[in-house]
């Protein structure tokens, strides 16, 4: 489980109570989605004729465009997880990554989901002895890829939810 028991208010969005405004909820969900697909291939290699965790990804930068509802994007993320079931490996956290990804329109808090996921499938592609250097490298090139805008936010949320993501976060 990668959500905490209590929500985050940052991570609730002004209309539902919380403080997240709708174009920060959308950075997040564009962010979540880079971290997936810069690991997607992870997936392809293994999985090259199953489209869902590419259609995931597509679906969370349709969700930000206003193109789809959120409950298309939701639904996009659980074909993306059920496209990882059978797998292990980096191919599983790979689909992972592109379903948390997609799921950020429902919950803006799976943005670290598709984060960690990302990490941790760079953890197991990498060669025996170097998963640890292969996990910080993947997070600090998540972290250059952080908008400004939602950058410190994210940062919070991934020292106060490390414990939570398998510790990917010490970078």
């Amino acid at each position: 489980m990668i959500l905490p028991k209590d929500r985050d208010p940052r991570f609730v969005t002004i209309r539902r109570g919380g403080t997240l405004t709708d174009s920060d909820h959308r950075l997040l969900a564009l962010w979540a989605a880079s971290c997936a697909e810069h690991v997607l291939d992870l997936f392809e290699s293994v999985q090259p004729d199953d489209p869902r965790p590419r259609q995931a990804i597509e679906h969370a930068r349709a969700w930000v465009r206003g193109e789809i509802t959120m409950s298309r994007a939701r639904a996009a993320a659980g074909h993306a997880n059920a496209a990882a079931r059978d797998l292990y490996g980096a191919a599983r956290h790979a689909a992972y990554a592109a379903g948390q990804a997609a799921a950020v329109a429902h919950v803006a808090a799976h943005e670290l989901g598709a984060a960690a996921y990302a990490i941790k499938a760079a953890r197991a592609a990498a060669p025996q002895g170097q998963s640890e250097s292969a996990g910080r490298l993947e997070c600090r090139w998540q972290r250059d890829q952080l908008p400004k805008v939602i950058r410190e936010l994210v940062l919070d949320d991934q020292r106060l939810r490390n414990d939570l993501c398998w510790m990917v976060f010490d970078c």
